[in-house]
């Protein structure tokens, strides 16, 4: 149930299962608590390249579990500025703390306020995963 997941109220979320996180000028983002629990244990992640320019729900990385690879994909368009490579030498971060210690790259919006507007609060995330139970 969509109960037993933990979803942040502070960020905001896709329909892929990525979280964004607005800090000042610049967007923290990972893969979500129900992705990870999906994945089960997450034995490599694939880092998007620092600098590269990307498009708002743009493929960027992978993160590869014992039954799965899944693509990461970026909740909005903008630069890369930061990766965390902890997960190159530390993937199980993204099991461990998804929202903290496993987030996965950060990014310099180019259109911050309007992309928001197409991403899930944490209460119409909660809601959509319920749609998938059913």
């Amino acid at each position: 149930m969509s109960e037993d997941y933990e979803i942040p109220e502070n960020l905001y979320y896709t329909k892929e299962h990525e979280w964004a996180r607005v800090e000042d000028d610049v967007v923290v983002m990972g893969i979500t608590d129900y992705a990870q629990t999906q994945l089960h244990e997450v034995v490599y992640v694939e880092l998007p390249e620092v600098g590269s320019e990307v498009e708002q729900m743009e493929a960027i990385g992978t993160v590869e579990s014992v039954k799965a690879v899944s693509e990461i994909y970026t909740p909005v368009s903008g630069r890369i500025i930061e990766v965390n490579r902890t997960l190159e030498d530390r993937p199980e971060l993204v099991n461990v703390d998804p929202y903290g210690e496993g987030w996965i790259a950060k990014i310099q919006p180019t259109n911050l306020k309007e992309e928001l507007k197409s991403l899930m609060t944490a209460a119409e995330y909660a809601d959509y995963l319920r749609t998938l139970e059913e």
